[in-house]
């Protein structure tokens, strides 16, 4: 018998916190895996969840479990999927700590990912990007936050969390102006502002007068504004925005909305995805292969160079001397 709580206890403990040195939101993300299972595993075996035994959690079980998730909670294929890689992640750790139930770890491990359905990015374009900069009352402070804020994600691509995490000191306005982030995976980059940018920066840390150490965007009393806060000014400022850009209204705009348009602006510019992935950080470059997909002013460029099935190829030639005197000129 391999009770499965130290087991537990250690991948979190030693794998996850001290070898892999996982950020916050993937131990959350971990944790209510595990709770969701051992939840399910205890209303199955009727055992409570400290005294699960590993056997007991096997591949009929697991899969019971991932079952249960769409069924019983209503999850997507992907909220599923990303409770297996979570289980499959414990067992891949188990399986270095009770070898004698190799065998059926390895069934669990084997059971692969559904797969689903991956809508097109959802992006803005430059002229939906002016409405939604427009639409803040830069007359109020609140309103001169918000735009700053809007036009940094916009330009910059920052996800939510790198947004909301700033500070006055990781916003570099002197030359080569930039703004540092501490990002997903734990990785540092600076990415380049551009003159606009800047120039809106520089009267709100004017405006904001605070030391470097604290949060670049604030709250009416001061504090850092949290992720919510933030998707709901993005969404406010949307359907304002959308009475004066229609194409707009269609449109689920988010924060993260507003990184696509910040990606596939530079898509749009000819830069090559390797460069956005980097300056999206992006640890796989395969990340940025669904902007290729949204993309149709690339797809469009590729079927203006394709002929059509009944016509030759070869260069244009004026049909009369005239008209080529014309097409000369």
């Amino acid at each position: 018998m391999s009770p499965l709580a130290p087991i537990l206890q250690g991948f979190f403990t030693d794998k996850l916190l001290r070898q892999r040195h996982a950020g916050p939101n993937t131990i959350a993300a971990y944790r209510d895996a595990c709770r969701l299972l051992l939840t399910f595993a205890s209303a199955t075996t009727g055992r409570p969840p400290s005294g699960l035994d590993i056997a007991e959690v096997n591949v009929e079980l697991v899969t019971a479990f991932l079952s249960h998730l769409e069924s019983g909670r209503a999850n997507t294929v992907a909220t599923r999927n990303a409770r297996l890689a979570a289980i499959r992640s414990l067992f891949r750790y188990a399986a270095l700590h009770a070898p004698e139930h190799a065998e059926q770890i390895g069934q669990v491990l084997a059971i692969p990912p559904k797969r689903c359905d991956r809508p097109v990015v959802c992006f803005l374009t430059a002229n939906e990007i002016d409405a939604l900069l427009a639409a803040p009352d830069r007359r109020t402070g609140i309103g001169r936050r918000d735009h700053a804020l809007l036009l940094l994600a916009c330009q910059t691509g920052l996800r939510l969390s790198e947004l909301t995490g700033l500070t006055i000191g990781d916003i570099e306005l002197g030359t080569g102006a930039h703004v540092r982030c501490h990002g997903k995976g734990r990785k540092d980059r600076a990415t380049p502002l551009t003159k606009r940018t800047v120039a809106t920066l520089r009267v709100w840390l004017t405006e904001r007068d605070g030391q470097s150490s604290e949060p670049l965007f604030v709250t009416r009393v001061g504090r850092r504004l949290s992720s919510d806060a933030v998707e709901k000014l993005v969404t406010k400022h949307a359907v304002r925005a959308a009475e004066n850009c229609p194409t707009l209204t269609g449109k689920n705009v988010t924060p993260h909305t507003l990184r696509h348009s910040a990606a596939m602006a530079l898509l749009h510019a000819g830069v090559d995805t390797s460069v956005i992935a980097l300056w999206l950080g992006h640890e796989d470059l395969a990340s940025t292969q669904p902007y290729l997909h949204a993309d149709m002013t690339i797809k469009e460029q590729a079927l203006a160079r394709v002929h059509p099935h009944n016509t030759s190829p070869g260069r244009y030639r004026a049909p009369d001397a005239l008209l080529a005197f014309l097409d000369g000129l």
